[in-house]
């Protein structure tokens, strides 16, 4: 049965908003099939596409030569701009000499670096000669000790070319990077180790062979491989190509339609081996010809004040971050209000991703844009993976909360299949162009991703937000694989009770990993934000963890955290019975935690599987229990 969509829900007009011109994924048409299966697509045709990424950059260059691609602060100084122009120059050249060096499909390029203006130089370049690039997350080189992630990676897509920014990347590449590999340096020098400076790549004349290589690209062609988080096993490598980008670009364009009227701003430092921030951000601004400004700071207390003073001179038209830097950020709006007047100075829309983003921020920064524009701005959410380049759900709405993730873009096709051994949940799976064709070198993997019919399995679970009103669209109900059942046979739902602590520990948890697999009742080990335990334990800035977790008011704070969860809990599944407060930081060596701070259940329980024994058995001197009268 095919259900045509009725005109979609709108919220009464009871607050004002900034005017924004989004469609594309505001409904949809849904069909229930025999088997079970629900398939949903968009009402609104994909558009036409480009063959090549790197047709957009050639557009660009002609059209607009002038405009400011990217720039980035000179050691925290001026702005060094580079235009749509020089890009291409600086691609053409580079390309020539990644092919020179024997750079490969086989044997691509590998860059060891943050978000600066070398390592999109080379990006470019490779994009432009046609050989993959691999960017890595610099916490493999410069926060892990062992290097795993980073041999596991550089091992499966055997690099013909390293870069790394800087020298203080020597460890990493002494342990990881064969003798015989070359490097190309940023700045300064590698100990007892030949390297080639980047300079000297710009400096290569561009010729027939760079010109024939990017003749011989088209849409199958690959960008990139970007690697999962490894958050069950090893990191795999998502081929992502031309196809797959240009694809998801013109859905993002369809559903930001305002972009084509007004070239996108951007101040950012989503990390580029992610692909929130490597193929979504970056690719939305060489799209549709805008310019990013790259932003050093970061979503921490030390980091944040970098982003707070970009903020202060740029005013973007779109503003993108993860759920903690936003949390930060309206923080300081509080009592900064020129900050808070250029965010919103000429801001359409703004997106998080990575996490869920409390109702309790999504309300102050509505208040901080009425107090700025006399307006709300649309905080929109959505629904991507690497696998899908990325983006697949949008809510665009007005009426839009915590947790929604709307209807499919243009183009892509949702199934929704109800599962009885994950206690009734439905995944959701994509099939469309900005969907992978599979893992690098990983047969197995591959196959095991997709089901019969072509569609991705994500392994997220969704619901109606309203079953009697599809076109109000689908709401994130967690992860299939992490949800269990306790002792009693009763499944618990581990994203949306995540969410709840979350929301309820405001503002001192970052994340719970959810405890009670096969036991008698619900537990959770919380993830502390420790500079907000530390203001609140009064202490001096040296006290150790131990020492700030003990203090009375933290203590207090979590015991009523712990009695308010058991009072509002409407069952088993939801009544946590156990809290424990992590002293030991979650570790990125053991896949505990992401670069972007995404925090993965799976390997917290499994490494701290002591931890969960002894929260449960009752032999935990720290386990906070619920006052239960």
């Amino acid at each position: 049965m095919v259900q045509t969509p009725t005109a979609p829900r709108r919220e009464p007009p009871a607050a004002r908003w900034r005017e924004a011109d989004v469609g594309g994924c505001l409904e949809a048409v849904v069909e229930h099939r025999a088997d079970g299966s629900t398939l949903l697509r968009s009402t609104e045709a994909l558009q036409p596409f480009p063959a090549r990424l790197s047709d957009r950059l050639a557009h660009w260059a002609a059209t607009a030569p002038e405009r400011t691609y990217v720039a980035r602060r000179d050691h925290g100084g001026d702005w060094v701009r580079v235009s749509y122009a020089q890009m291409l120059q600086r691609a053409r050249a580079a390309g020539q000499a990644l092919l020179a060096m024997g750079a490969s499909v086989e044997r691509p390029l590998a860059i060891l670096s943050g978000n600066d203006l070398e390592h999109l130089t080379l990006a470019m370049g490779a994009m432009w000669a046609g050989v993959p690039h691999v960017p890595v997350s610099t916490a493999y080189s410069l926060v892990s000790q062992d290097h795993g992630k980073l041999r596991h990676i550089l091992g499966t897509t055997t690099p013909g070319v390293v870069y790394a920014s800087g020298p203080e990347y020597a460890r990493a590449i002494a342990a990881t990077v064969p003798a015989d590999t070359p490097v190309v340096l940023g700045h300064g020098e590698l100990p007892g180790r030949e390297a080639r400076s980047f300079r000297s790549l710009l400096d290569t004349a561009p010729g027939p062979a760079v010109d024939a290589a990017h003749a011989a690209t088209g849409p199958d062609t690959i960008v990139k491989f970007l690697f999962t988080s490894g958050s069950t096993k090893a990191p795999k490598g998502v081929i992502t190509t031309h196809r797959m980008m240009c694809a998801n670009l013109q859905m993002l364009r369809q559903c930001f339609r305002f972009v084509a009227d007004e070239p996108p701003v951007l101040v950012d430092w989503l990390p580029w081996n992610h692909v929130f921030g490597g193929s979504h951000n970056v690719g939305l601004v060489l799209y549709n010809g805008g310019t990013l400004h790259i932003d050093d700071g970061k979503p921490t207390p030390a980091g944040i004040g970098e982003t707070l003073r970009n903020l202060r001179e740029i005013s973007p038209t779109i503003y993108f971050n993860v759920p903690k830097g936003l949390e930060e950020i309206a923080a300081a709006m509080d009592t900064d209000a020129d900050l808070r007047d250029s965010l919103y100075a000429r801001c359409r829309v703004m997106m998080f991703a990575g996490a869920a983003l409390s109702q309790a921020v999504w309300d102050r920064l509505h208040a901080h844009a009425e107090a700025a524009t006399g307006a709300r701005v649309r905080i929109l959410t959505g629904l991507g993976m690497t696998e899908t380049a990325p983006s697949c759900t949008f809510a665009v709405g007005t009426d839009v909360a915590s947790g929604h993730i709307g209807l499919p873009l243009p183009g892509v096709e949702v199934k929704l299949v109800r599962d009885a051994t994950t206690g009734g949940k439905t995944e959701i799976r994509f099939r469309g162009p900005n969907v992978m064709p599979g893992y690098w070198r990983a047969p197995d993997a591959t196959r095991d991703a997709f089901d019969d019919e072509g569609y991705y399995r994500t392994g997220d679970a969704v619901r109606w937000i309203d079953a009697a009103d599809p076109q109000r669209g689908l709401f994130f109900d967690g992860r299939t694989a992490e949800d269990f059942k306790l002792s009693t046979g009763t499944f618990v739902s581990v994203g949306p009770l995540r969410a709840k602590i979350i929301a309820a520990g405001e503002p001192c948890v970052q994340d719970a990993v959810i405890t009670g697999l096969n036991r008698d009742e619900v537990g959770a080990l919380i993830v502390p934000r420790m500079d907000e335990l530390r203001r609140l334990s009064g202490l001096a800035s040296q006290a150790s963890m131990s020492d700030v977790l003990a203090a009375a008011p933290v203590r207090d704070f979590f015991q009523a955290l712990a009695d308010r969860m058991w009072r509002d809990a409407t069952g088993s599944a939801s009544r946590v019975a156990l809290l424990h407060v992590l002293e030991e930081p979650l570790a990125i060596d053991h896949g505990e935690i992401t670069d972007k701070g995404s925090v993965n259940q799976r390997a917290v329980l499994a490494r701290r599987a002591a931890l969960v024994d002894a929260l449960h058995d009752g032999r935990d001197e720290r386990a906070i229990v619920p006052r239960r009268g």
